[in-house]
């Protein structure tokens, strides 16, 4: 079996990733600009370096009630071991947690020329067609997003897909009935599409973030001393007969 790879080489003692050595890279990159490097295929410049370092931060934890964070601590609190905790809180990032990054940047990148906005959003509303990004289920406005826009902007990462994800804000929020902020899912899903990524590797981004989140997260439970987690009776209502 043989696999043709552009990402890393090990021969002669050395690793080489993306045509860089590895111990190089190590001594005078940052993690996230490695990361860069192995995503894009080149080595970010320090605008570049800093955005992508507040997109993995911005996505690093958003609590125990995130999906990801409940069920990785409850997959921790059976007695399993940190990484298969941590593996089964990445399985919950779907298309209505954490997946959502990947619809918003492909719905960006495939409709950014769009000119007439307001008739698009108008379409797909009345077609009951959810706009991934927008909305959430606690917040009201997601403050998430407005900062990563606002360095976005001073870095130079405030493209088209992030003017036209603002537009899509305004003018979903002209016809809703209820407040759908832009999320962090559609500022990243934008900035990364300004950044010249593929939609398909969006997701990527809020993996790489959210992981730290969830080693803390199982670190804190398998050092809890709490047991097992599971819903009490008083929280399960029976609809059977």
């Amino acid at each position: 079996m043989r696999w043709k790879t552009s990402l890393t080489k090990i021969e002669n003692e050395q690793e080489i990733i993306r045509g860089h050595n590895l111990q190089q890279l190590v001594q005078t990159k940052t993690f996230v600009e490695v990361i860069w490097l192995l995503l894009k295929g080149q080595l970010p410049n320090a605008a570049e370096t800093r955005l992508a370092n507040a997109l993995f931060a911005a996505a690093i934890d958003h609590g125990v009630g995130a999906p990801s964070a409940t069920v990785a601590r409850m997959v921790a609190s059976t007695g399993n071991s940190l990484h298969t905790a941590v593996a089964a809180g990445v399985q919950t990032l779907g298309e209505r947690h954490g997946g959502a990054i990947e619809g918003a940047a492909e719905f960006f990148q495939e409709n950014v020329n769009v000119t007439d906005v307001t008739g698009l959003v108008k379409s797909l509303k009345d077609k009951k067609n959810r706009i991934p990004g927008y909305g959430h289920k606690v917040l009201t406005h997601d403050h998430r997003a407005d900062t990563l826009f606002t360095i976005a902007k001073e870095t130079g990462g405030y493209g088209k897909h992030c003017t036209f994800a603002a537009a899509v804000g305004e003018a979903l929020n002209k016809i809703s009935s209820k407040p759908l902020p832009l999320n962090i899912d559609g500022a990243m899903g934008a900035i990364i599409s300004d950044l010249g990524f593929d939609w398909c590797l969006a997701q990527g981004f809020f993996i790489i973030g959210r992981v730290p989140g969830l080693v803390a997260q199982v670190y804190e439970e398998l050092t809890s001393g709490a047991g097992v987690r599971r819903l009490s009776e008083e929280e399960i209502e029976y609809i059977g007969q």
